[in-house]
């Protein structure tokens, strides 16, 4: 007689979704661990880390890496920074932005609107590759998503600038990193205690701003992940009750059959 095996199948349905989630993919053992709040099936976002994180871009970072996928209007959007609109129209607004051409054919500039992408540093490759000494500035839209480790990875970078060891010699303008594939890294260290000035007077220190605009990187990579998280819980608990049914009608067909016999 076939018996219905609850237990297997609820643990085959939870071990699948395990391995589908890129959350739970493997990560270096060598990189520093931070307890994400956005991490885990039901993670979420610090809105005040958010918007923190996104004044370490636009003050530090920004004046070498773009963010080509990014619209100053997603900074205003569900599941993201959550800034008000006057804040995103200011944000927008305080951008130069190159546009044209006008009726005599000529480029001009203006303040930026919310539908403007994120403005890149420089005008092409070829531009930003010379002013970094030959490096290229990768692009920070997707930069957790490409790196392996994620936002691990990123806060590490940025927390491993060190002496570089005994007998290691480094090229100029070459610094060492020990997370650093390599552990040579053409940029130098971007952050220092007290960079910037933050609005909501958290004290911005190299870890808490290195925290702050890696959680902005995650949110930049995938800013649905809420959204996500909460059909994938919604997934799961339907597909829980769903095998709790099926496992009653099963036993109560089988119970009825094992009488008849």
């Amino acid at each position: 007689m076939i018996k219905f095996k609850f237990k297997n199948f609820l643990t085959s349905i939870v071990a699948i979704f395990i391995l589908a989630n890129p959350l739970y993919s493997a990560e270096s053992e060598d990189l520093l661990k931070v307890k994400w709040s956005f991490k885990g099936i039901t993670g979420k976002f610090d809105r005040a880390s958010l918007q923190r994180g996104y004044q370490v871009y636009n003050e530090v970072c920004s004046s070498c890496h773009s963010m080509q996928y990014l619209s100053y209007r997603n900074l205003g959007e569900p599941g993201g920074p959550e800034f008000s609109e006057v804040e995103v129209k200011a944000i927008a607004a305080s951008i130069e932005i190159e546009d044209g051409p006008d009726s005599q054919g000529e480029m001009f500039t203006r303040p930026g609107r919310p539908s403007d992408k994120f403005k890149s540093p420089y005008p092409n490759v070829n531009a930003s590759i010379a002013a970094n000494g030959g490096a290229y500035p990768p692009d920070m839209s997707v930069l957790v998503k490409a790196r392996p480790g994620g936002s691990n990875y990123i806060y590490s970078v940025l927390m491993g600038y060190e002496e570089p060891p005994a007998g290691m010699i480094l090229d100029d303008g070459v610094y060492y990193n020990k997370y650093m594939i390599g552990k040579k890294i053409k940029m130098s260290s971007p952050l220092t205690d007290g960079i910037v000035e933050y609005s909501d007077g958290t004290e911005a220190s190299v870890d808490q701003m290195a925290k702050d605009v890696t959680t902005f990187l995650s949110w930049a990579a995938e800013p649905e992940l809420e959204e996500r998280h909460k059909t994938g819980t919604k997934v799961i608990i339907y597909l829980v009750l769903l095998t709790i049914l099926v496992y009653l009608s099963m036993k109560k067909i089988w119970s009825r059959v094992n009488s008849e016999v």
